[in-house]
């Protein structure tokens, strides 16, 4: 069964930093496309990140704050968040799929793309 499981959300103050992790299990990354996204109160859910193989997109929101790494040993991918805002404040999900091939999209997937979803977790930034 694939399972992914988001942690490290919190409470931050702006200009601070925090750094999500996705652990999946039943699957290995190495073969999956990932992609984190978030949903902020009162707005859609929005891209922030994707990574497939040696590929890595972001969001322009997001350029040169946020970085997205693995760990293959324990199939974990993180979220590194710097320079957070109040904007930042969403609940931030991963989501992975097989079969979706970056070098083709040219961009991160719409969410509806992926097949397989972590609970999320809360990130609030105050100001």
């Amino acid at each position: 069964e694939v399972q992914l499981v988001e942690s490290g959300g919190g409470l931050v103050q702006a200009g601070g930093s925090l750094r999500l992790s996705c652990a999946a299990s039943g699957f290995s990354f190495d073969d999956y496309t990932i992609g984190w996204f978030r949903r902020a109160p009162g707005k859609e859910r929005e891209g922030v990140s994707c990574s497939s193989d040696d590929i890595t997109y972001y969001a322009n929101s997001v350029k040169g704050r946020f970085t997205i790494s693995s760990d293959n040993a324990k199939n974990t991918v993180y979220l590194e968040m710097n320079s957070l805002t109040p904007e930042d404040t969403a609940v931030y999900y991963c989501a992975a799929d097989p079969l979706l091939l970056l070098r083709l999209w040219g961009l991160c997937p719409p969410s509806e793309e992926y097949d397989y979803w972590g609970q999320g977790t809360q990130v609030t930034v105050s100001s």
